[in-house]
């Protein structure tokens, strides 16, 4: 299987054991709060999302992963489409991170 599936497998499963939040408020809360492990936002977000999400987590200090459409995280979540979700689990963080690192060196 491939990576990509795998990352998009444990969204999935993060999301049924509700260890994710999506949507750019509610992310942005959970990143201010110290919530969020790791933020992910969509390939097609629009350029202020994307700024605004980039600023919180370099000010906060949380990981933020740039993967898949919003139609791909949407549907590894069981939901409509998806632009920005973060992991508020440690464990799914970390296996996530290992993942993309796979992902991110082709």
């Amino acid at each position: 299987m491939e990576t990509k599936q795998k990352i998009l497998q444990i969204l999935g499963l993060a999301t049924r054991a509700r260890m994710t939040i999506t949507g750019e408020e509610l992310t942005i809360n959970e990143v201010r709060k110290g919530n969020a492990k790791l933020v992910l936002l969509a390939e097609d977000a629009s350029e202020n999302t994307m700024k605004k999400l980039q600023d919180k987590c370099s000010y906060y200090k949380v990981d933020l992963q740039i993967f898949g459409t919003r139609f791909e995280i949407g549907h590894a979540v069981g939901k409509e489409e998806r632009v920005v979700m973060a992991i508020t689990d440690a464990g799914f963080a970390k296996k996530l991170k290992s993942l993309f690192d796979e992902n991110n060196r082709g």
